[in-house]
């Protein structure tokens, strides 16, 4: 089988400047991937990343402010992209919002935010993206959960949105082929949410995966590489990197 090589190849990241969107953007970047890194409120964090690579490689990595809500921001976001590096081969849809919304709290902003974020966003940015990729007969990823199969409870909303991801993915691959593959991971205990998980509850999730273990974000970016990479056949599927929970009552 001949190796692909990535060189010189464009990657547009949405929320690639933290966590696991960072550690996607490093494992690209060694590949010799140039980046744009789309980030809202991390500002610090981008441009940290921004230095760290750019000292490997120089003008490799672009970064772009923006709300992923308004749906204009995205088309420029591509065009921004497009401008800059001339082309798009491979769009990780990973920007995203989670937080609790319990049934008798819920509101429509939190509904709006969580189903904005997590799965219009997506859509869209895929849809102005889309013409790009075709060219370079490139490639969709998009960030899933495990939840979006399993729901976690008080989070009704977000699994709701994460379900509509899996299926985005589905219904992507079908609109999209042939030039374009689509594909979706969804993570399981790979980062701990943000919010101050006390470890029991840290060590009930572990302890219900058949490899006892939390995975880390290298998982994740591997995974991501091998979509990119190594799986030209492969398209509306969704990977779960969740060391065998997905499996589990």
């Amino acid at each position: 089988m001949t190796e692909i090589s990535l060189a010189g190849k464009v990657a547009l990241i949405s929320g690639g400047a933290r966590r696991i969107g960072a550690e996607v953007s490093r494992r690209l970047h060694a590949e010799g991937m140039n980046l744009v890194i789309h980030y809202h409120s991390s500002e610090k964090d981008a441009h940290e990343l921004q230095r760290e690579l750019l000292e490997k490689r120089a003008d490799s990595v672009m970064l772009v402010q923006g709300d992923i809500l308004n749906v204009a921001k995205l088309r420029n976001l591509v065009q921004e992209t497009v401008s800059e590096f001339k082309r798009i081969d491979v769009l990780l849809n990973n920007a995203s919002t989670f937080y609790p919304t319990p049934i008798d709290e819920a509101d429509e902003k939190q509904w709006d935010d969580l189903l904005g974020t997590n799965l219009k966003a997506p859509f869209f940015l895929a849809q102005a993206a889309a013409p790009h990729l075709r060219k370079s007969r490139g490639c969709i990823i998009n960030m899933a959960d495990i939840h979006g199969d399993r729901p976690l409870k008080h989070h009704p909303i977000y699994s709701i949105a994460k379900a509509g991801t899996m299926m985005l993915t589905k219904s992507l691959a079908r609109e999209l082929g042939p030039e374009i593959r689509v594909n979706g991971i969804a993570p399981g205990a790979i980062m701990w949410p943000e919010n101050d998980m006390d470890e029991m509850a840290k060590q009930r999730i572990i302890s219900r995966t058949p490899l006892k273990a939390s995975g880390n974000p290298d998982d994740i970016a591997r995974t991501v590489l091998f979509l990119v990479k190594d799986a030209p056949f492969v398209t509306g599927h969704v990977i779960p990197v969740c060391g065998g929970r997905s499996v589990m009552l």
